[in-house]
């Protein structure tokens, strides 16, 4: 059965290329572009792992990255933040961190890397 990912990006385009690539290597996709949105979709996709944009309207996604890992059922739900922010880096310090991070623009290899790792841990 494939992993399901669950992104989550205020850029349709980013999710439509990171939809293509990781359904192109064998997962399954969801994607939502609000970060409110986020709690109801993994109780209903149940996502093995989550790619979340760092920059969303609203509640950003370093805030949604802690909501999730300070939560006891999903404290161990693998998430990615990706920006394009250098600083991003930084944000793997913070408590409730991500466990990993992707800087945009990405390389696609990267991408899927960084996604099998945290799918294999």
């Amino acid at each position: 059965m494939a992993k399901k990912i669950l992104i989550v990006d205020n850029n349709l385009l980013m999710i439509e290329v990171m939809t293509y690539i990781l359904i192109n290597n064998g997962y399954e996709v969801f994607a939502i572009s609000s970060g409110s949105e986020v709690f109801d979709r993994i109780k209903t996709a149940h996502p093995d792992l989550i790619i979340l944009d760092a920059t969303l309207p609203g509640i950003n996604g370093k805030e949604i990255c802690q909501l999730i890992k300070l939560n006891k059922t999903t404290q161990n739900l693998p998430v990615i933040i990706c920006s394009g922010d250098e600083s991003i880096n930084e944000s793997l310090k913070q408590k409730g961190a991500p466990d990993d991070v992707l800087q945009k623009p990405f390389d696609i290899n990267c991408l899927i890397e960084k996604v099998e790792y945290q799918l294999a841990a």
